[in-house]
């Protein structure tokens, strides 16, 4: 007797998910990778400050490059990756971020080390890729979407767990070894994710087996996001560095804003637009899309303020924990451990509570653990408490975000679609960074013990902001069809 479809044995017996978990495995690996990077570099800036004979300062200028250039790579690689497969994309961007990584162990200066930062930021778009990679080999097997969130869900816990280990790994090596020897160790990683790549995941064919037609590409497009997009970064920075007053900055912001407009009627009237504008604006897209930019407010743009209260004296501010670097470590770590609990258990709660009613609660928790902060603030049990809650609802929100966007787009967009998270989420996070230091801009006496501290009201409006996105995240939501995150979108003709 034939197994009905969706029953175990027939997914067994199903090709498209027959060798999954080896797949899965195969990205894992990828996923460890990205987690070395963005946990690594962390607890050794100071040192790689005194290594390039640079001010502490001057390291906030690695993250305006990275960000920019996350911003800027996502949507043409997204799109690259349905039309030609999404293998070769993620091979091409993590042969990028390799070439970045070993160039900033051998940096002889500043500058060849900011490019080494910004090339590494290609390791963006990873996530989203392997998610699409996920989703197309499981198409037609009857649990498209729920195989693709479990997987997601594997995947952002190793990534998670990995932030750890690189950090661990990082913080106990920096007195044992050279500097070079020590910045080669995630440069090793990311080239043996070449060959994990190479070998251990399958190539499917994109949009276009044969090849992108490169003269009807849409090079209008790219130029137009790459300019609004650009100038709008820039802006942020220029905001981050010279501070709200800036003439320069609101001329690049409004100038990025301006050019969204002509990009927006060019999309719109091509068939083969490198950014959907018509699918972003979809029911089931732009609930996703303008979530993750809530969510990159908070995940991206709180970290470095919750770092510097825990490290404020409160004898001296006030305010703060007055906490070593090395419980700041185990702050970070406890949220990051929640982080993967919270990714882990994704598919559980999404079966008990529906996929979008997961999605709902796990932004609740981001605004709830942003909320305790406004009151709970004066010890490290509150702090720790707050990253917790905060952590719970996060890494579900990491893993969830990117298959939501696949589950409510069609085959054929699925890199774009999971790909524009990040891309959205990393432009929240800029544009949340500036306000962040506009509110924590100085206001201690010039001279004494409390010289440039930021005001505790400071500190306040940040935690408020992230607790007010969050909650408009989960509102977001609930505005999302219910359908949209179970099944996948038929190709529809009306976009061209």
């Amino acid at each position: 007797m034939t197994a009905p479809t969706g029953s175990s044995t027939g997914l067994t017996s199903d090709p498209r998910v027959r060798g999954l978990a080896a797949i899965v495995g195969f990205l894992v690996v990828v996923e460890l990778a990205s987690g070395i990077l963005q946990g690594y570099y962390t607890p050794i800036f100071s040192d790689i400050a005194d290594h390039l004979g640079i001010s502490d300062a001057d390291v906030n200028w690695f993250e305006a490059a990275q960000l920019i250039v996350s911003a800027l790579v996502v949507p043409p690689l997204a799109r690259l990756g349905d039309l030609v497969g999404h293998k070769k994309v993620l091979l091409l961007s993590t042969a990028v971020t390799a070439l970045g990584s070993w160039v900033l162990a051998f940096a002889p200066g500043f500058t060849t080390f900011l490019v080494g930062w910004a090339l590494q930021g290609a390791y963006v778009v990873w996530l989203p890729l392997e998610v699409a990679i996920i989703h197309r080999r499981t198409a037609g097997s009857g649990r498209q979407s729920l195989l693709t969130r479990r997987s997601a869900a594997v995947l952002v816990g190793a990534l998670e767990l990995a932030v750890i280990i690189g950090a661990l790994t990082s913080g106990a090596l920096v007195e044992a070894t050279s500097m070079t020897v020590l910045l080669a160790l995630p440069a090793i990683a990311v080239t043996i994710c070449l060959v994990v790549i190479w070998f251990g995941v399958e190539d499917v064919p994109g949009e276009s087996p044969d090849g992108v037609d490169w003269g009807r590409f849409d090079w209008g497009g790219l130029s137009l996001v790459t300019a609004a997009l650009g100038l709008v970064m820039a802006g942020l920075v220029v905001v981050r560095l010279e501070g709200p007053t800036s003439v320069l900055a609101w001329v690049l912001v409004l100038a990025g804003l301006a050019t969204f407009v002509p990009f927006v009627r060019h999309e719109d009237a091509r068939p083969d637009p490198i950014v959907d504008v018509r699918l972003l604006r979809s029911a089931g897209q732009w609930p996703v899309q303008l979530t993750a930019f809530l969510f990159g407010m908070s995940v991206l743009g709180a970290q470095i303020p919750l770092s510097t209260f825990a490290r404020t004296d409160p004898d001296v501010a006030g305010y703060g924990l007055g906490a070593s670097a090395s419980f700041v470590s185990t702050l970070i770590g406890v949220y990051v451990v929640f982080m993967a609990i919270g990714a882990f258990t994704l598919p559980l709660t999404s079966r008990l509570l529906g996929a979008r009613n997961a999605l709902v609660c796990s932004a609740l928790l981001v605004a709830l653990g942003y909320a305790l902060w406004l009151p709970l603030h004066d010890t490290t049990a509150q702090a720790l408490t707050n990253m917790a809650v905060i952590g719970l609802g996060s890494g579900a929100l990491v893993a969830a975000l990117p298959a939501a966007a696949a589950a409510a787009a069609p085959a054929e967009r699925t890199g774009f679609a999971t790909g524009m998270t990040n891309a959205t989420k990393t432009v929240g996070g800029a544009l949340a960074s500036s306000v962040f230091a506009i509110a924590l801009a100085a206001t201690g006496s010039l001279e004494g013990p409390d010289e440039g501290q930021a005001p505790l009201s400071g500190y306040l409006t940040v935690w408020s902001i992230c607790a007010v996105a969050a909650l408009l995240a989960a509102l977001v939501l609930l505005r999302m069809p219910a359908s949209a995150t179970e099944s996948p979108v038929e190709h529809q003709t009306t976009w061209v």
